[in-house]
């Protein structure tokens, strides 16, 4: 039953500034004046000066009524050789633009003066050697070993540094793009691939559907495709392919498993690329073509929730996206609690249980360490970078909120809730205040008394976990749990836990489960029992590794400095070099390793690991 005055005091309770007054504090973009609605790319890539070089033609829209507003456009480290503007798309004149003064999290505003009649503007430009969106891999840091490759991982703020754009969620474009590669080499983008292309050095592609700038992508290497289903696929160099299309053999099912939920896949086709180990992601959403890291390839599937997750951008984050920084919990709470339901779909309630645990205990572990302020899903990052929002609270939290609103409303209703709003804001982006008047409208008000238990102003606004959150359980944790007590006690011996017949979540809930330091006898009984040092699982690897380096256990040293040089992925880079970093000795050590894996890292990681290890860069 509808109750109006109940409806004005939830609104109420819930009232922000609108959309449309909630300015992205991480661009200098302008788009309340002047929007850019297209990009036309033609570039050539060049892997001997690794660079990029070409122009970029932006479609743009004036959206006030002051036409001598400038467009303003986010670079970072661009080499911007001429601006011209048309009224036609066809004739070009010279234009006028200044770069502004840097900013070291923003880079540089591109401000362009325009005609007082426009339609597109044309930028001619290179990137520069420190492109953080762009990595550049030599022949011997591939699969391959034959062919250099070149990735971009555009997220958050680092399509600035390799196209001059409005870098902001906020603003959506649909993007055309010509691509020049050596001849021998497979390029690939976030947008529509032909399974069958042939290599030609000379590749076109079209996104159709209105995207943020942070979903721009491009891949250029030793790429061969497999395909999967009548939509799905996976790209990847030669030597990892096959493995990879057994790993990822479930992924149309996946797919049937979302839209049956959530209503249809509307991106066409839905590929995965795997990356070289130093991509510093488990996974990027990119539409169409998802970004993964080569180390969710574990041989038995346990890891594939990465891909369940990136499908589930498909709907929440990429269909539906956060207009600015300080709303990523809408792409990644929706994503993860989505995620879930795939997984409970195609592999069973246990599966789904058992990675929710999982993370709400790496929720309570990180929150623990975190300021208030960074608590809170609605974070304000103003003045920092938008990476500082990267932790476990707008994904699990977020998603405790959704379980919660599951719980309250019931799974049938809250399911016709959730496909209404991927429907209602399909290719949109949206803030908080959007969402919670959408929720307030299309949800609480229809039911008061649930809505009063429903405590939305704590979950978006407070720091914490309300009294009332979600707590997860799975009966076969719940066991691990209590033998890893029972352990670390000493009353049970390594050989007489039952380990060899665990999963891969058992044996991380297991070590995560442990004291900081349970001592080197144990580790050592531990790994003669169940050779951890030897995991093949990066999760396991990288939970055994930790409590390596908390306890001590040197015999698993030779092993972390080969995990730490062999792949680049950040969750598992920060933490281990953070604790190595907590002695002198550990920080040598970290210090050392380092030295040798630094250049193998993408940007972004060695921006991460160089604050950690206190990097300076050595003569």
């Amino acid at each position: 039953m509808l109750v109006p005055a109940r409806a004005a005091l939830v609104t109420s309770l819930l009232a922000l500034p609108a959309a449309a007054a909630e300015r992205d504090d991480h661009s200098f973009a302008n788009p309340e004046h002047v929007r850019v609605r297209h990009v036309d790319l033609d570039l050539d890539v060049d892997f001997d000066a690794r660079v990029i070089r070409g122009t970029a033609m932006l479609l743009i829209d004036r959206t006030s009524k002051d036409a001598k507003r400038p467009l303003v456009l986010d670079t970072r480290g661009l080499k911007v050789e001429a601006v011209e503007t048309s009224s036609d798309c066809r004739a070009f004149t010279e234009g006028t633009f200044e770069l502004g003064k840097a900013d070291p999290i923003l880079g540089q505003p591109l401000t362009i003066r325009l005609p007082e009649v426009v339609q597109a503007v044309r930028v001619k430009y290179a990137t520069g050697p420190r492109a953080g969106a762009l990595q550049w891999l030599s022949p011997n840091q591939t699969a391959g070993k034959k062919h250099p490759l070149l990735f971009t991982q555009s997220q958050a703020i680092d399509a600035r540094s390799w196209v001059p754009l409005q870098d902001t969620p906020g603003v959506r474009v649909t993007y055309t793009a010509r691509v020049r590669t050596p001849k021998d080499l497979l390029a690939v983008m976030s947008a529509g691939n032909d399974p069958a292309q042939k290599r030609t050095g000379d590749y076109r592609f079209e996104m159709t559907q209105p995207i943020p700038s942070y979903l721009m992508a491009l891949c250029v290497g030793d790429l061969e495709f497999r395909r999967l289903g009548a939509r799905t696929g996976v790209y990847a160099e030669p030597p990892v392919v096959a493995r990879a299309a057994t790993e990822f053999a479930d992924l149309e099912e996946f797919l049937k498993a979302c839209e049956k939920l959530y209503g249809p896949y509307r991106w066409g086709r839905y590929d995965v690329l795997v990356m070289p180990p130093s991509f510093p992601f488990g996974g990027m959403e990119n539409p169409r073509l998802t970004f993964a890291s080569p180390t969710i390839i574990a041989g038995d599937k346990s890891l594939v929730a990465v891909l369940a997750h990136e499908l589930a951008h498909s709907w929440s984050g990429n269909l539906v996206s956060n207009a600015t920084w300080r709303d990523f919990w809408l792409n990644e709470g929706f994503t993860v609690y989505l995620e879930r339901r795939i997984l409970e779909a195609v592999y069973g309630k246990f599966r789904a249980d058992a990675e929710a645990v999982l993370g709400r205990r790496s929720l309570e572990r990180e929150m623990a360490d975190l300021p208030k302020p960074d608590q809170v899903l609605h974070i304000d990052l103003k003045g920092r970078s938008p990476d500082a929002g990267l932790t476990d609270v707008p994904y699990e939290k977020g998603a405790l909120f959704l379980k919660h609103l599951e719980a309250a409303y019931g799974r049938e209703r809250f399911d016709a809730f959730l496909k209404q709003y991927f429907d209602h804001f399909a290719f949109r982006s949206i803030t908080t205040a959007e969402f919670a008047a959408y929720l307030d409208e299309h949800l609480l008000k229809w039911d008061p008394e649930k809505s009063v238990k429903v405590k939305v102003r704590e979950w978006l606004y407070e720091p914490g976990l309300p009294g009332d959150a979600p707590n997860p359980s799975a009966a076969s944790l719940a066991k691990v749990e209590q033998l890893a007590k029972v352990f670390a006690a000493g009353t049970l011996k390594a050989a007489d836990l039952p380990g060899k017949s665990w999963s891969a979540h058992e044996w991380i809930h297991f070590l995560t489960a442990m004291p900081t330091d349970i001592g080197r006898d144990k580790m050592a009984a531990l790994d003669a029992a169940f050779g951890l040092t030897k995991s093949g699982n990066a999760e396991v690897l990288f939970q055994w590794l930790l409590l390596a380096v908390r306890s001590g256990y040197g015999p698993a040293y030779g092993r972390l400095e080969g995990f730490l040089t062999e792949q680049g992925r950040r969750k598992f880079l920060q933490p281990l070099y953070q604790e190595l970093a907590k002695t002198p000795a550990g920080k040598e050590r970290a210090t050392a390793i380092y030295r040798k894996a630094r250049q193998t890292y993408h940007p972004m990681s060695v921006e991460a690991v160089d604050a950690i290890v206190g990097w300076k860069e050595e003569k």
